[in-house]
């Protein structure tokens, strides 16, 4: 085995000389040691694995910006009208009366009534009454209500404990998905599926 410097060798076995990849360009038997301005210009494994790293998790961030806007819109959807039926059962328990979700499936829409069918007030828009509009609303305008079904109404009154009456669940779809928000009769559990 002979050695040409520090950084290469050259391996001599009968009838086969080998020299490693990187080392090869700029290598002459004439010239053996020299090597010429930039002529090591591949990639360590190392340098792949770290691309291949840096490219799997730009992959992994970019694919739930790719899914759809209707999708994204319809599951911001549900949770809205989860959370609003859940705003309705515990003003029913905190205040002791009835109150209602009711809604329109043909102008996509809901609102939040007291006992004596008024709208009640937003509690976080001042001076509005609580009215969903999916249609007029941005954020919401391809979620469709393809349903809304609670006994033979449309609409889900909450009692002072908190128990509707009755169970049912309002669909929605977007984008050729659809999501269900089911009340549970008596407990009024509240689930999105």
């Amino acid at each position: 085995m002979k050695y040409l410097d520090n950084t290469r060798r050259l391996i001599e076995m009968p009838d086969l000389t080998y020299l490693p990849t990187r080392l090869r360009r700029g290598f002459s038997e004439e010239g053996a040691g020299k090597d010429s301005p930039g002529s090591l210009n591949g990639f360590t494994v190392i340098e792949i694995l770290i691309l291949a790293v840096l490219l799997t998790i730009v992959a992994l961030t970019a694919v739930p910006m790719l899914s759809s806007a209707g999708t994204m819109q319809l599951r911001a959807a549900a949770n809205i009208i989860a959370a609003d039926l859940e705003y309705a059962k515990s003003m029913a328990i905190s205040r002791g009366q009835n109150y209602s979700v009711v809604f329109d499936q043909s102008s996509e829409s809901y609102q939040i009534e007291d006992q004596n069918n008024n709208v009640v007030p937003h509690p976080v828009k001042k001076g509005f009454n609580y009215i969903v509009d999916f249609q007029s609303d941005s954020r919401l305008n391809r979620v469709d209500i393809t349903g809304a079904s609670f006994g033979a109404t449309a609409d889900v009154t909450f009692d002072s404990l908190g128990s509707p009456d009755s169970g049912g669940n309002v669909t929605l779809q977007a984008s050729g998905t659809t999501v269900t928000i089911t009340v549970e009769p008596i407990t009024g559990y509240i689930s999105i599926q």
